[in-house]
């Protein structure tokens, strides 16, 4: 057996570059196309979702990149908004976490379980009353009340 690295131009070549067949690259892109949903009519199925596709990014658990995202009901209140960056504040050192106050409550729902967000937690009006939140699974949707110093032990 005779390797010829010439390229044709009379000038030799020694190839350097190796592709390996199995990789983080290939699994990684393997696990995102698994996990990446269309949902027509969006999941709530209010009359403006039928008309749209909602985009979900339903990773394992243990393989989605931002386990939780803070969010204020409203961000024009300074106490809502100071509370939800204290609970956020509280969270980032144990989970990755993100912090997010711009548009809709349900654009930012939708947002975060574009990028595969296993839960969303919404400090709004009764937080300030009774510090709780409300902490919001991405498979279920489902939502309910818990107390702010419990929050580790909801999903950690």
């Amino acid at each position: 057996l005779k390797y010829d690295p010439s390229t044709g131009s009379g000038q030799a070549y020694f190839p350097y570059v190796i592709e390996t067949s199995v990789g983080v690259d290939r699994s990684l892109f393997a696990f995102l196309c698994d996990a990446y949903q269309e949902v027509k009519g969006g999941r709530t199925k209010t009359t403006k979702a039928t008309k749209e596709v909602e985009v979900l990014l339903n990773l394992d658990k243990s393989l989605a990149p931002i386990k939780v995202a803070v969010l204020p009901l409203v961000k024009n209140k300074p106490k809502l908004v100071k509370k939800a960056k204290e609970v956020y504040q509280m969270l980032k050192p144990c989970f990755m976490t993100q912090y997010d106050e711009v548009g809709s409550i349900g654009r930012r729902y939708r947002r975060q379980d574009e990028i595969g967000t296993i839960a969303a937690i919404t400090c709004d009006f009764q937080t300030l009353e009774d510090n709780t939140v409300t902490l919001r699974d991405r498979d279920t949707m489902k939502q309910k009340r818990v107390k702010i110093k419990n929050l580790g032990a909801s999903f950690g």
